[in-house]
């Protein structure tokens, strides 16, 4: 190999002195942060005193523990819905407003205002909609087209919420998966679908043989990152179905409520740091192919 000169070791030494402040911001607000989480998981954490080591007990003790799998089970569920409906309405729209039609452009605009409204605000108009009392919801259930006789406070059951969040969440964010998948399409070669045509191929051939390829790496892309972000995913969530207990909630829980465990709920954001280095180290080599 050969041996460096004095103005390349020069210069080396300028690149990690520009880049020092970034990874030193980085360090202290993120690798430390997990680093200490992972240090209290092996400890029952006093409010008051000195923290008690104990080991692996943390996680003995949620392998042990209903909620915790039920949490799990809520988050799967929630994860699967989310990510599917999201993807599954963003192509949708995308192909649909990929035509060419009369007020085509204001229909792609209005399409955003979900993604782009503040989060409190569309939740509290949620709330109102399935409101026992006064919602829509219970008034066309009950009132129009009497499918019960009784009204449901439906947020606060956690089986039903979770389909509340879930139905929230995509009609939240599939915008911004439409934005991504319709400006892959207006990037796609209409040679090839003339090409296709010409095979004999239809609609549904074009679609399955040219548009689907071209967007593959859009959607993995879209389904992945879905899953990452939905993972985190606590605001939206503790907002709108505070008894839906997807895993962030539950770790909210178990550290600042009731009997208070931060030792155990460490533990559980680390289990749920392993899950999302999973899906990441997925992204990494099945999506970017790196």
């Amino acid at each position: 190999m050969k041996p460096q000169t004095v103005l390349e070791r020069a210069e080396n030494r300028f690149g990690w002195q520009l880049v020092a402040p970034s990874l030193g911001v980085i360090g202290l607000l993120i690798l430390y942060p997990i680093l200490y989480n992972v240090y209290l998981s092996f400890f029952d954490v006093q409010l008051v005193g000195d923290n008690v080591f104990v080991g692996l007990e943390n996680y003995q003790r949620l392998l042990t523990d209903s909620a915790f799998y039920d949490s799990l089970t809520t988050t799967a569920i929630y994860l699967l819905g989310t990510v599917a409906g999201t993807t599954l309405l963003g192509l949708g729209a995308a192909l649909l407003l990929n035509q060419d039609f009369p007020g085509r452009n204001v229909v792609r605009g209005l399409i955003l205002l979900p993604y782009f409204a503040p989060v409190i605000s569309v939740v509290f108009g949620w709330q109102f909609i399935f409101d026992p009392v006064n919602g829509v919801y219970n008034y066309m259930v009950v009132e129009v087209f009497n499918l019960t006789d009784e009204r449901m406070n439906v947020i606060r059951d956690p089986d039903l919420g979770v389909i509340v969040v879930i139905v929230f969440d995509i009609w939240k964010h599939f915008p911004i998966a439409y934005l991504l998948i319709l400006s892959k399409l207006q990037s796609i070669n209409t040679d090839l679908y003339e090409a296709a045509a010409i095979d004999g191929h239809g609609p549904w051939g074009r679609f399955w043989h040219v548009t689907l390829p071209e967007l593959y790496f859009v959607l993995g892309t879209i389904v992945i990152l879905r899953f990452i972000w939905n993972l985190n995913k606590f605001e939206e969530v503790f907002l709108l179905a505070p008894n839906v207990q997807t895993l962030p909630i539950f770790t909210y829980y178990t550290a600042f409520t009731g009997v208070i465990d931060q030792g155990l709920a460490a533990s559980v954001s680390v289990i749920q740091f392993v899950l999302l280095c999973g899906l990441i180290w997925f992204y990494v080599k099945k999506v970017l192919k790196w």
